[in-house]
């Protein structure tokens, strides 16, 4: 460009001057400046590529010649073509993202070539596992209502979900959840002793009685320990696989939210980070219909959650969440596509959350009892695979009576077992945050001891360990 510009006011002549040099140097200053405007993606082109050819008058004049229509965007930030036209896009500007299934809801296959042609010792452990979640979710329900625990909160709907994705995964995987993924633990292998342990704070609870119920963790099964607030867990598990990514460990992460959580500022901050760093992570949305109560159409207005992947450049899929085997055609082929590339992934689940949000929700005040019979009755992930089960001539009414039994037994036994179980030792409410325990804490510690030994009577300590 300066270069250029030495053709206009070489020798000092400028512009305003160019009279006295002569017409022909007034008309070769305007062609100068129509080309450099006009060559200004050459110039900068050939400036990239090291060229240092002065642009002298004849090259200028000789330069080819190029139309507005010829023009490509050189912005950074889009990929992209100009267009002449005014014209905003609308929100559905495309037709829906499809649903992929591979079952109907009578069990069948749809498609031969999308049959996963899993073993039946396979599918018969997708079924326990998923009835034994329904049966566990059933008495630990009663029991808060019995004032036997505080807090529970049901999966009823969402069995399919759980079971499919937690099956496509490797042991070694980390696992991010939100609340309401008891099942991918449960296929994992925790123990029923275990799941109530945590909802009693019992001593046998690996989180020592610190978190309220269905707040599970678990090291030994990858599996990160719960949190309340929602989606804190995303840009967590971003850089839980930036960590694997960077250490070459052929794993990867799978993170679990709600489409409620996907309105959280952590949600965008996870999408663009696992995209523009190019992480080996699963986005695993439940969208069940309902964020505690408020339901999706209020909750946003765009094509719902996968529609959102390609905005950050994140591969998407959709999928029916009440169809255990697309869930895990899906989170099998997402995984090994995330580890093999380094990408993420982006599942949306279609299910419907057929329970109350929580023990503290009551869902009659805003939804109908006939919508929820019909995801009860007609569109259960749990009937659907049986019903795949009674046509491949695998299950009959007999085994389900049988297994519902025993599922009912195993649970009921864990449950009797944590109500006798003495609470953790009262001291745990000190350890396993610092190496050492600052003087803060000992101060404390102490003081409740103190208060302990005084008024000890009025307190059950009974009930907790020595």
């Amino acid at each position: 460009v300066s270069e250029g510009w030495a053709v206009l006011c070489g020798g000092g002549v400028d512009i305003c001057g160019a009279a006295a040099a002569g017409l022909e140097r007034v008309k070769m200053a305007a062609v100068v400046i129509r080309q450099l405007g006009r060559s200004w993606r050459r110039v900068r082109g050939s400036i990239a590529a090291g060229a240092r050819r002065p642009l002298s008058a004849s090259h200028a004049v000789h330069q080819q010649q190029f139309t507005s229509l010829d023009e490509k965007p050189q912005f950074p930030g889009a990929s992209a073509d100009f267009v002449d036209r005014l014209e905003f896009i609308q929100p559905n500007v495309i037709s829906g993202i499809p649903i992929y299934r591979v079952m109907d809801r009578q069990g069948q296959i749809m498609n031969p070539d999308e049959d996963p042609k899993l073993p039946k010792e396979m599918v018969l452990k997708f079924y326990q596992k998923m009835t034994l979640l329904n049966t566990m979710d059933r008495i630990m329900y009663e029991s808060q209502r019995q004032g036997r625990i505080s807090f529970y909160m049901t999966n009823y709907g969402e069995e399919g979900t759980h079971i499919g994705s937690a099956a496509a995964l490797e042991p070694d995987d980390l696992v991010f959840g939100q609340y309401r993924e008891a099942g991918v633990l449960m296929y994992r292998g925790l123990s029923l002793e275990l799941f109530m342990a945590q909802c009693y704070a019992s001593a046998s609870d690996v989180g020592k009685g610190r978190q309220m119920p269905v707040h599970y963790g678990s090291k030994d099964l990858r599996f990160v320990t719960i949190s309340s607030p929602l989606a804190t867990q995303i840009p967590q598990a971003v850089g839980a696989a930036y960590a694997y990514k960077v250490s070459q460990a052929d794993r990867a992460v799978i993170c679990y939210f709600g489409e409620g959580a996907a309105s959280e500022g952590d949600a965008h901050a996870g999408f663009n980070f696992s995209a523009t760093l190019e992480c080996p992570i699963i986005f695993f949305c439940r969208n069940n219909g309902y964020a505690i109560s408020t339901p999706t159409h209020e909750q946003y207005r765009g094509d719902g959650i996968a529609a959102r992947g390609p905005g950050y450049g994140i591969i998407s899929i959709r999928v029916d969440g009440n169809d255990v085997f697309a869930v895990y055609n899906a989170t099998k082929e997402a995984r090994r596509r995330a580890v093999a590339e380094n990408q993420p992934f982006l599942i949306e689940a279609m299910t419907y959350r057929i329970g109350h949000h929580s023990t503290s929700d009551d869902s009659s005040a805003y939804r109908s009892v006939d919508e929820v019979n019909y995801w009860d009755k007609q569109d259960h992930p749990i009937s659907r695979l049986r019903l795949y089960m009674v046509n491949k001539g695998w299950w009959d009414e007999e085994q389900e009576k049988a297994w519902r039994k025993q599922s009912r037994k195993r649970v009921m036994e864990a449950f009797e077992e944590a109500e006798r179980e003495l609470k953790p030792k009262v001291d745990y409410l000190f350890s396993d945050v610092y190496e050492e325990m600052p003087v803060i804490l000992q101060k404390q510690q102490e003081a409740l001891q103190r208060h302990l030994k005084m008024y000890g009577e009025h307190y059950p300590m009974d009930l907790y360990e020595k």
